[in-house]
């Protein structure tokens, strides 16, 4: 058991380590030789690499502003933060340090395409250091602390403060072209981050109303192999009492409950929702909840 765990918490941190990998890809090979100011310490720290005429490295500066902000962490909030948070910033800090040396240009010249690589190779890289439990640390922290005293959600905290420094990026891009690229790199790391995360936990709940109920239910539960609801209802223009089917699934089974109605009764009436979460037996565990 002990040697299961100690290889899971290795993966755990080798995975961290590749996210860490490719967020600071995306920075260095995209970002930095453009100018381009994404959100988070290391936009923050793009700023400073800049103003400081190219003398404080990215890496120098983002790990500098995470020590800042993980001290005033632990001040106010005490010893919340993970041991993985802590090792994803130093990570981080040591592959932005490595790697900006080598891409003095940008690896793709047009800017657009630059902002667009490098907002889902960023989303893909913070996604996963966030599902191994880790965190770039940057403005995660500062809506911990401010969250703290004002009745504000992190999410909206964390996107204020990205705003704020990518409109800081006006003191290095005096342009608002250079702004925009900021904006549309937020978007797009803010898409990958949730598809990353929620990409194949994604589910769908269906409303199927037909007369074979039975013959539907029945192959549902044993092909698909999830269980199926029946629920008494009327429709209010026939004024006819029916049955109706609710099923929840993954997203990727959808396709095969839509097929089977289909086959079962080429006539059934069929709705589809997705759903922002489903818990319990075949689905995720209900967490924070005792």
């Amino acid at each position: 058991m002990q040697t299961k765990n100690m290889r899971t918490e290795v993966k755990s941190y080798l995975l961290i380590s590749f996210g860490m990998l490719i967020y600071a890809v995306a920075a260095t090979g995209f970002l930095v030789p453009h100018k381009i100011v994404g959100g988070g310490a290391t936009g923050l720290s793009t700023i400073i690499y800049y103003l400081s005429g190219e003398t404080v490295p990215v890496g120098v500066g983002y790990f500098l502003i995470n020590i800042i902000l993980v001290a005033i962490g632990l001040k106010v909030l005490g010893p919340k933060f993970g041991i993985k948070t802590i090792f994803a910033i130093i990570v981080g800090s040591v592959f932005l340090g490595i790697l900006q040396p080598f891409f003095h240009d940008a690896l793709v010249s047009d800017k657009f395409m630059s902002t667009i690589i490098a907002g889902m190779m960023t989303g893909i890289g913070i996604g996963i250091a966030l599902a191994q439990g880790g965190s770039t640390g940057g403005t995660d922290i500062v809506a911990m602390v401010v969250t703290k005293y004002k009745n504000v959600s992190p999410g909206k905290m964390i996107m204020y403060c990205d705003c704020c420094i990518i409109a800081c990026s006006l003191l290095i891009n005096c342009n608002i072209e250079g702004l925009m690229y900021g904006y549309v790199m937020m978007a797009v790391v803010s898409f990958t981050v949730d598809f990353v995360l929620t990409g194949k936990k994604q589910s769908a709940q269906l409303f199927i109303f037909t007369d074979k109920y039975e013959e539907l239910a029945d192959r549902i539960t044993q092909e698909v192999n999830h269980g199926v609801s029946v629920v008494d209802c009327e429709g209010w223009y026939s004024k006819q009492t029916k049955k109706m089917l609710i099923v929840a699934v993954r997203k990727n089974e959808a396709i095969d409950v839509l097929r089977i109605a289909k086959q079962v009764d080429p006539k059934v009436f069929m709705t589809m929702n997705t759903v922002m979460g489903v818990f319990g037996q075949g689905f995720e565990d209900v967490k924070g909840v005792k």
